[in-house]
């Protein structure tokens, strides 16, 4: 396993009549899904013990099952881990940090920012904003920002100043600039996430830019990343913003100081500050405990 270096692609595979979170961030509930899902499972977003106000929404929004990546990234997601995810686009990558962040904010009193999503286009940006709006509708304390070039910074600023979000989604160009005129503090960051990370990464003067704001972030955070294709240059350079790797899908693998074990083998060290109980995991990976997998 630790040989293979390979993301596995979910195939194109029609699978009329099912319902699952776009995570596309643009995508609409339709009755015949046709191929976009390889597979749909039989469990309900409910077994991942969602809050109860994200729960209401997603079903205000019509979803009961979660896709196959939804199923295999929000139990690691919700428990802190580190993520990197391929899988094709409208395979609700989108929904899998959208979620898992929305479930894992506290202290919302306090104006920090506490999540992070970057992406390659200010289109993309504002369409994430969208799906954080409509996943915490039923959590009106949660304030969400978006920021992006084309637009005068100086409304950017004032709204950090003034109504500070926490959460901030914008294009790496536009974060720079408001880090380095610290009107733009992460100091309490919780949750740095990469969408269509391949698009950002391969392009040098955005990988720096990248580089530069995750260096302004806490040691202590998580870091997610999602991407429809991920080249085996690219791979490495995910690999270097994290601590502890999820490949996802199908073949889960994460990387626990150095050393590699199934995710059956749970790291001690996510076990002893879960977001959620054990069971959150469980529920969903029903598989006996293995040894060497601590931290």
């Amino acid at each position: 396993m630790a040989d293979n270096d390979d993301l596995l692609d979910y195939e194109d595979e029609e699978q009329p009549d099912q319902t699952a979170v776009d995570g596309s961030a643009e995508g609409t509930v339709k009755k015949e899904v046709k191929g976009t899902y390889v597979s749909i499972h039989s469990s309900g977003f409910r077994d991942f013990l969602l809050k109860p106000e994200i729960l209401r929404a997603i079903v205000d929004c019509g979803f009961e099952h979660p896709s196959e990546v939804q199923h295999e990234c929000i139990p690691q997601a919700v428990l802190g881990m580190d993520i990197l995810c391929q899988a094709k686009s409208g395979m609700g990558k989108t929904a899998v940090f959208v979620l898992a962040t929305l479930q894992q904010l506290e202290n919302t009193a306090e104006n920090s920012v506490f999540v992070l999503v970057m992406c390659h286009t200010r289109e993309l940006a504002f369409q994430i904003s969208k799906e954080y709006e409509r996943f915490s509708k039923y959590m009106p304390q949660i304030k969400v920002g978006v920021f992006f070039g084309g637009l005068p910074i100086q409304k950017d600023e004032e709204v950090l100043k003034n109504n500070c979000p926490h959460i901030v989604v914008g294009t790496p160009g536009r974060i720079l600039a408001l880090v380095r005129s610290k009107k733009l503090n992460l100091k309490n960051l919780k949750h740095f996430v990469l969408d269509e990370c391949d698009k950002m990464l391969e392009l040098l003067d955005m990988r720096k830019d990248v580089q530069e704001i995750f260096r302004d972030t806490p040691h202590n955070k998580q870091v997610m990343m999602f991407s429809a294709t991920l080249s085996k240059e690219i791979r490495p350079v995910c690999k270097k913003f994290m601590q502890d790797v999820i490949r996802n899908p199908l073949h889960l693998v994460s990387y626990c100081g150095g050393s590699v074990c199934h995710l059956s083998a749970i790291p001690t060290k996510f076990l002893l500050s879960a977001a959620l109980p054990l069971q959150a995991y469980l529920s969903c990976h029903p598989i006996p405990l293995l040894g060497g997998g601590g931290s």
